[in-house]
Order: structure tokens, then C-alpha cells, then sequence
């Protein structure tokens, strides 16, 4: 018995990988994650579908070691990339202790998809050479360290947190003109981009009425200025021939 967990990409159809995509046309069961799956994706299936929202973790897990018991092939289809706040390993473990094998299928993350949405790297030689992925507290964490990671000065991007941006940028001790950037539902066709400023972000998500679905990325590479060339692309005098 084997399933598959599958990141869909971050919204645009033709994201996905070609593996996620052949493994969705050949399944009898997909699980998919409610209105974080863009339902093009679903479209013209043999699959039966089930929509995992408001499902307990048990309920789940039954129905897919029903269906793989019958012989059935079951995709556990995630929105983004399943290994970034996919809650897959309590998702795997009870799949794992029935005798189930699992496989996971990488997607693109959402966070990949905003970064190609402002053109722009989320490192950049002379101006952030690292990358802190994190979330501030709420219903699931209990305790974020949003303030330490700021301090680092590197690129954040900061997920499940758009409702709270007032908070979160209340508590970056950096710039008030520090550059920062939420892009809402990155890559799909209602996709919207805000570009401000620690000191003003808030006000301008608040008037876009932006209070979920959306990533917020903060950091200087988002000026796409004060850079250095790579290594790779350093001026070289042509060899002689």
C-alpha cells in the first residue's frame, strides 16, 4: 500500500510538477486540502474527490487506508510545497504505523511564486545572503520569535500571517523604511502585489482588505539595488585566441 503526498504548486495549474500531475491522473482517491488547491486542477479527473476541510486527521487517515486497502491509488494532494507548514508528519505517522508506504512529491511554494511575482531574488550577493522562513504566533504556536529573527537583517518571509500584520511589523526592530512586499494569492489569476514600507504596509493591506491567502516578505532585496555581481557573472577579459 502506498500513497502519495503531492504539492499542487502555489496556484497556477501549470505549476505543478509533471510527476504531480500524472500521479493526479492516475488516481482512484484524491484527498485535497479545501480552497487552497485551485480547483482547475481537479477538473476532469477519474478520481473520486474528497475535500479533507473540516475532516478530522482520523476520519482522513481511515478513508485513505480504505481506499488503498481495496487497491486503490490515493493522492494527498497539498497546496505549495508539502515540507513548508504542510502538517504532513502527523499526517504520515498514523498512514506509516497501518503498514502504508509514502511517498512526497516536492511542489512550488507560494513563497517561490511571489518571489518570481516581484522579479526579484529573496538572496542577493551584497545585500542579504540568507533566507529566515517563519510564522508569527497564533492558533497553532503559542510563542513566535519574530523579533529575534528580525534582527539578523536578513530576508523574511513570514507565512499565516497577513491578519496580524499590524503585530508583526509592531515587532521588527528594524527601519521604518525597510522595504517589504505582500503578494496575495501569488500566481493565481487574482493575484495582487503591495509594495511598501514597514512603516506603512499595514495601513496599505488594511485598505486592499487583504486578510488572508497572502505572504509577507520583507528585506532590501525586494529594491533589486545595492547588489553585486556574482562570481559567475564578473567582467572577464575574452581569452586570447
Amino acid at each position: 500500500m502506498k500513497v502519495h503526498f503531492v504539492g499542487a504548486g502555489p496556484g497556477d495549474v501549470d505549476l505543478i510538477t509533471v510527476k504531480g500531475k500524472r500521479l493526479l491522473e492516475e488516481a482512484d482517491l484524491v484527498v485535497y486540502a479545501g480552497s487552497l488547491v485551485n480547483p482547475e486542477l481537479l477538473k476532469d479527473l477519474h478520481a473520486e474527490l474528497l475535500d479533507s476541510n473540516g475532516l478530522s486527521l482520523e476520519a482522513t487517515t481511515s478513508k485513505i487506508i480504505e481506499a488503498l486497502r481495496s487497491g486503490k491509488k490515493v493522492v494527498r494532494l497539498h497546496s505549495g510545497d508539502p515540507s513548508l507548514y504542510g502538517a504532513i508528519i502527523e499526517q504520515m505517522k498514523p498512514l506509516e504505523e497501518a503498514g502504508v508506504d509514502v511517498e512526497v512529491v516536492p511542489g512550488v511554494s507560494s513563497l517561490f511564486a511571489a518571489s518570481a511575482a516581484l522579479k526579484t531574488q529573496l538572496t542577493l550577493k551584497g545585500v542579504s545572503e540568507s533566507l529566515i522562513i517563519t510564522r508569527p504566533a497564533g492558533t497553532t504556536l503559542e510563542k513566535d520569535e519574530l523579533t529575534a529573527l528580525g534582527r539578523h537583517g536578513t530576508t523574511l518571509a513570514i507565512f499565516l500571517g497577513i491578519d496580524r500584520i499590524r503585530d508583526i511589523v509592531d515587532s521588527l526592530e528594524r527601519p521604518a523604511d525597510t522595504p517589504v512586499a505582500v503578494v496575495y494569492h501569488a500566481s493565481w489569476p487574482d493575484q495582487k502585489i503591495l509594495l511598501g514600507t514597514l512603516g506603512d504596509i499595514a495601513e496599505k493591506v488594511d485598505a486592499a482588505r487583504i486578510h488572508r491567502s497572502a505572504l509577507i516578505i520583507v528585506g532590501s532585496v525586494l529594491t533589486r539595488k545595492g547588489f553585486r555581481r556574482s562570481h559567475l557573472y564578473r567582467d572577464r577579459q575574452c581569452p586570447e585566441r
